[in-house]
């Protein structure tokens, strides 16, 4: 399925993709803002950037174990998304993949991702938790930036780079703990964090930049 096939098919509301396909290009379904479900077989091992960018009535999908990336900006204000599967193939999720999905409640990472791109969940104002596997070694720019119903977040060990405005109005975030294999606190990282009571710096962090924790008024308390 070409790039665009079926962009801007307002009308369009459901699709049933045969197990003959192999890749969805960039775009394919961008703006099919009927569509609610879609079914990608087994048999697809590619799927574009901004496969589905703005399909506001699409509720869930699961993509399927063939899938070895999410692309940049593949779910991109999907509003109406409450859940989604990944699945163990999946090694990295691209920049700005679920920005704006704003009923997103809840989301599994696998144990396959490395890589959580710039601004990946960006605005996904009903995520409430969250769990990064062992395996994730970068948490992009912004990567979590105005999930503000995040409670917790648990950064696992693994973790080396955590990018500027990360975690940056996370209101609702309590507590966090930065591992040992940090070395540096980036620019912004918990800016206008709210609830943050409680922070435990690991012990490589050499260096904590610019507004890291600026507007963090309830820190009551911090472990250098």
């Amino acid at each position: 399925i070409e790039a665009w096939a079926f962009a801007d098919c307002k009308s369009l509301t459901s699709i049933a993709i045969p197990d003959s396909v192999t890749s969805i290009g960039g775009g394919a379904f961008d703006g099919c803002s009927k569509l609610t479900s879609i079914a990608i077989p087994d048999s697809v091992t590619s799927i574009g950037g901004g496969v589905f960018f703005d399909c506001t009535s699409l509720t869930s999908i699961t993509l399927p174990n063939s899938v070895k990336s999410i692309g940049e900006m593949a779910f991109y204000d999907c509003r109406s998304l409450t859940s989604i599967t990944i699945p163990n193939s999946v090694t990295s999720i691209g920049k700005r993949a679920f920005e704006d999905c704003s009923s997103l409640t809840a989301i599994t990472i696998p144990d396959s991702v490395t890589i959580i791109g710039e601004g990946a969940f960006y605005r996904c104002s009903s995520l409430a938790s969250i769990a990064i596997p062992n395996s994730v070694i970068t948490i992009g720019n912004g990567a979590f930036s105005t999930c503000s119903s995040l409670t917790s977040i648990t950064i696992p060990d693994s973790v080396t780079s955590i990018g500027y405005n990360a975690f940056c109005r996370c209101s609702s975030l309590t507590a966090i703990a930065i591992p040992n294999s940090v070395i540096t606190v980036k620019d912004s990282a918990f800016y206008g964090c709210e609830s943050l009571t409680s922070i435990i710096i690991g012990n490589r962090v050499t260096s904590i930049e610019d507004y890291a924790f600026d507007g963090c008024k309830k820190l009551t308390s911090i472990t250098l």
